[in-house]
């Protein structure tokens, strides 16, 4: 059974494959495309290495 940490980590390379496969197919926005899947693609890493891993992030002002 998959635990909740690796399906998130699948649904974030999923989602990093979409990116890559709209860049290939939309040069304007290939630079954006790539950058999202390259996120997705770390934040995957993240949740596999320390699923219970937390961060400050600033409030937004």
């Amino acid at each position: 059974m998959a635990t909740n940490a690796e399906i998130a980590a699948k649904l974030l390379r999923d989602a990093a494959s979409f990116f890559r496969h709209v860049a290939e197919q939309n040069d304007p926005i290939r630079e954006q495309m790539n950058s999202n899947a390259k996120a997705y693609e770390v934040v995957a890493e993240l949740v596999e290495a320390d699923p219970n891993a937390a961060f400050d992030i600033p409030p937004e002002r």
